[in-house]
């Protein structure tokens, strides 16, 4: 199956901000509907924008009646998650997602969004991977920039320096994945994604070092790890160790998880929980050219 890609965008079509998981208020809006606005774009906050239930952005019920609302408005081309934090997996089993067969746009966030992406993939619609309307005052130029050729659909076109332990390789297939401890989480759901012929692409943030050996074991079980065509590492930020030390640090874990594969594995990608988030667009097709000295990434142009 040929994965469904929204319509890029244009001059004046409308994005919604809303509230999937913490909550948003209209004031901490003001940087990303600006920065919509410089790009001729129209923002339509959510009803969820300004909603105060404990840390989340509203009521379950809130949420669901917000999101579903933006699917079905004939109007709205893009849908920007406010901010990650946790709570997307309470209400995706609620989300009425068929109006997306017949208009699709665009998802984007990452972090706890990662629900949103696994769930999507599965129906076969591309997403993309990158800054929510609160990442916006503190993210570097190139992860702003990188989003707008997303969405209106420039070319995507990533050259990295290589890092020691990368494993050198080329790989063409689709791209997959997002935050590890939220793709661990969804093992077993109807959510969890196929990885087989694709390139994964994992992130992760404040994580114990025993608790990233975990959750690589864990899809390595699932047979997540076995048939990729590649993997690429985004930040692996601030990660904890105990009083005894695990031994190995995030990028030993994985190495380790994957040494029976041959695929190439490429680390330090910017993207993830750092300030340079570059955007990806899960579900479309990329070449990963993992040289000695650089790493290319290169996104479809279809």
């Amino acid at each position: 199956m040929n994965p469904i890609r929204p319509p890029y965008l244009k001059k004046n079509d409308k994005v919604t901000i809303l509230c999937t998981a913490r909550k948003f208020s209209v004031e901490e809006a003001k940087p990303a509907i600006e920065l919509m606005e410089s790009w001729g774009l129209q923002v339509v906050l959510g009803q969820t924008i300004g909603l105060d239930n404990f840390q989340l952005g509203g009521t379950d019920a809130e949420r669901i009646a917000d999101f579903n609302a933006q699917l079905r408005d004939p109007e709205i081309k893009a849908i920007w998650c406010a901010r990650g934090g946790y709570g997307t997996v309470r209400i995706i089993d609620e989300i009425d997602f068929s109006p997306l067969k017949k208009q699709p746009k665009w998802i984007i966030g990452f972090s706890d969004v990662t629900t949103l992406h696994s769930h999507l993939h599965t129906l076969g619609i591309a997403t993309i991977h990158g800054i929510m309307a609160f990442s916006v005052p503190l993210a570097k130029e190139e992860a702003k920039s990188s989003l707008h050729s997303a969405l209106f659909g420039k070319p995507l076109h990533y050259t990295i320096p290589a890092v020691v332990k990368n494993r050198p390789g080329k790989a063409k297939g689709e791209l997959v994945g997002g935050n590890l401890s939220i793709l661990y989480s969804l093992l077993g759901s109807v959510s969890s994604i196929n990885t087989k012929g694709k390139i994964l692409f994992i992130e992760d943030l404040d994580e114990y070092l025993y608790h990233v050996d975990r959750m690589m074991y864990n899809l390595k079980r699932n047979g997540l790890l076995q048939n990729l065509a590649g993997l690429i590492v985004g930040g692996m930020t601030d990660m904890h160790d105990n009083s005894i030390p695990f031994g190995y640090n995030a990028h030993e874990i994985i190495l380790d998880a994957v040494k029976n594969y041959d695929y190439p594995v490429v680390f330090h990608f910017p993207a993830g929980h750092g300030i340079s988030n570059w955007a990806l667009k899960l579900g479309t097709i990329v070449e990963l050219d993992a040289q000695d000295d650089q790493v290319i990434v290169e996104f479809s142009s279809i």
